[in-house]
């Protein structure tokens, strides 16, 4: 039996027209691969509910269509967040459609959106954040390259707070011991450089010279963490490496390296870093979004306050 797929199911127009769309979003706007999948999806969706309405050609697209289809996905019981982003695909296809020829008006700019409701996941408490690098070490000292390996990963997340895809997507030569920096590629391709602290060096050092000779294989890439065949590690491993270091201390929360990122960026704040120094380290194109980090200030603010003021 041939199953068909889901482009297979639209008009050639359409189908056309959503290649075009690919390829415009992978030469220029730099996406992620989980973004761009994302966003592909969305626009799949949005054309196959149109066409099962009537729609015989992206001409035909109008706000009507693409507040129904919006509405469909709220009763399936997809989150704000999952609407936002949906919302935001539908208005960046409409808009490139109109300038690739394909519609003639866009009804984006009028479709409307709740905003996603901006929270943090849970962190841990410094306490169990030294608790759970402790055990990592007192795994790795065995020296077996799977455990130096694990201990390198969360002792590099959460001492530079970078994103799970960026480092799978290390390479060697991107970590600098001579200076305690590594070079990370971040999202829309813009590059930054992180450092990192001695706990950081002493790990990934062990991993590179002790643990990584024995996975690596005659194919492997130069990637810094392998994984269990020789091949650049996968982000699913990564998550279940943290997933398991952070779940062996009694009381920790379940985070995955979502969490320990908002973790380690508390944790600086808390200490008394800046927004502009944490807006960098994490790659942040704007400072809004660091800004959700704010809450853990209140109780040292209070604190500082109780302490210097002559009215407190």
């Amino acid at each position: 039996m041939i199953v068909q797929s889901a482009d297979d199911a639209l008009p050639e127009e359409i189908t056309v027209a959503i290649s075009g769309f690919t390829r415009y979003l992978k030469a220029e706007r730099n996406l992620s691969d989980h973004t761009l999948r994302a966003y592909l999806g969305d626009v799949r969706s949005l054309c196959a509910h149109a066409v099962a309405r009537g729609l015989t050609g992206l001409a035909e697209l109008d706000l009507a269509r693409l507040r129904g289809w919006l509405a469909t996905q709220h009763a399936a019981g997809s989150s704000r967040a999952t609407v936002a982003r949906r919302s935001a695909a539908a208005r960046t296809f409409t808009a490139w459609a109109v300038r690739a020829g394909h519609m003639t008006e866009d009804p984006g700019p009028r479709l409307a959106s709740a905003r996603p409701r901006r929270t943090l996941p849970a962190v841990v408490r410094k306490d169990q954040a030294r608790e759970a690098l402790r055990s990592a070490g007192l795994g790795a000292a065995e020296q077996e390259p799977v455990a130096l390996r694990d201990q390198a990963i969360v002792e590099l997340l959460y001492a530079t707070g970078m994103r799970v895809a960026e480092l799978c997507g290390l390479d060697v030569d991107d970590v600098d011991y001579s200076t305690r920096v590594v070079r990370v590629m971040g999202k829309g391709a813009k590059e930054r450089t992180i450092p990192f602290g001695l706990p950081a060096e002493s790990a990934v050092r062990s991993w590179q010279q002790t643990g990584r000779p024995d996975l690596v294989r005659s194919d492997s890439p130069a990637a810094l963490f392998l994984g269990a065949r020789g091949g650049r590690i996968d982000p699913r491993t990564v998550r279940r490496v943290v997933h398991e270091v952070i779940g062996a201390v009694p009381g920790a929360p379940d985070i995955g390296p979502h969490g320990l990122r908002h973790s380690m960026a508390t944790h600086l704040l808390d200490g008394g870093a800046d927004l502009r120094t944490v807006q960098e380290l994490l790659g942040h194109a704007t400072l809004a979004t660091t800004q959700l980090y704010t809450h853990v200030t209140v109780e040292r603010l209070k604190a500082i306050h109780d302490r210097t003021h002559p009215r407190s």
